[in-house]
This record gives C-alpha cells, sequence and structure tokens, in this order.
C-alpha cells in the first residue's frame, strides 16, 4: 500500500517511543529537518515561536534532527533534546535522529520530498531546516528553503488554521 497522506507514517520521538504522525490529524503541520551546529540553528528560536504563538489554534511544528549535513547534529537523541531545550526552549515535538536522502532515507521523508520537489524539480533536501508545511488534511502543501525564516512562512501557516 503506497502512502496517501503523513498520517500514514510513524516515526520514533526523541526519547525513543514510536509515535504515529496520525496523532496530529487535524492540525497543520511544519515538519523540518533540525541540527544543533549550523547557521540556521538560531531558526530553533523561530520555529519555537510559531509553536507557541499558533499552537492553541492547530499548528504542530515537528524537528527531525538530522546528521546528514557536514555533521551538524552528532550528538544521541539526549545531547540534542538537551542542547535545543536549554538553548531555544524547544517544547514542540522533537523526534529521533533520521536521515532525509540517500538510502536510508526515513520514508516520512521520502513521502515529504516526493510530494514537494525542491528547486529545479528536486526531490534531494538540500541542507539542514528544510521545512514541509502539511494540512490539515496530511496533505503536503509545499516546501520551503533552509533560507526561509518562521516569520517569513507564518502568513501560508495562518491561511491553514
Amino acid at each position: 500500500m503506497s502512502a496517501t497522506s503523513v498520517y500514514d507514517f510513524t516515526a520514533r520521538d526523541i526519547k525513543g517511543n514510536e509515535k504515529s504522525l496520525a496523532d496530529y490529524r487535524g492540525k497543520v503541520l511544519l515538519i523540518v529537518n533540525t541540527a544543533s551546529k549550523c547557521g540556521f540553528t538560531p531558526q530553533l528560536e523561530g520555529l519555537q515561536g510559531l509553536h507557541s504563538d499558533l499552537g492553541e489554534r492547530g499548528l504542530e511544528v515537528l524537528g527531525f534532527p538530522c546528521n546528514q549535513f557536514l555533521n551538524q547534529d552528532p550528538g544521541n537523541d539526549d545531547a540534542i533534546s538537551e542542547f535545543c531545550s536549554l538553548n531555544y526552549g524547544v517544547d514542540f515535538p522533537m523526534f529521533s535522529k533520521i536521515e532525509v536522502n540517500g538510502d536510508g532515507t526515513h520514508p516520512l521523508f521520502q513521502f515529504l520530498k516526493s510530494e514537494a520537489k525542491g528547486l529545479m524539480g528536486s526531490e534531494k533536501v538540500k541542507w539542514n531546516f528544510t521545512k514541509f508545511l502539511v494540512g490539515r488534511d496530511g496533505q503536503v502543501i509545499r516546501r520551503y528553503p533552509p533560507t526561509a525564516k518562521p516569520q517569513d512562512i507564518r502568513k501560508d501557516i495562518e491561511k491553514l488554521l
């Protein structure tokens, strides 16, 4: 059976528990591959801001740490969780470290990339902090590049809330 929405996937959360994305049914999702030691890492603050400001209206930010880009997230899940919480006050759901490109690509990211292609039709995630906006129906709406700051995509999120 091929996936028809993000709700068809599960992922291990940062505490090691398997979580169904169907648990987020009816929410607007912003799914982001994160890293703790990247030039874009300060975007965690903006992502947390979106989560805090728009969470009650139905937004969930989901962070997926990835170490595939210049080893910018080398720590284990506990270290990543502590870093995000202590430095950026992150309390949105974080997941266990994954791969977003190559043979080990997490199935969720295979789906996201096929549904919202990048520049010139490329499916490959180019860098940390690539963002995927998902509607309340679990369908991928749009991909944003790492350079898109969280506040720059707020208006697109608010249209869906």
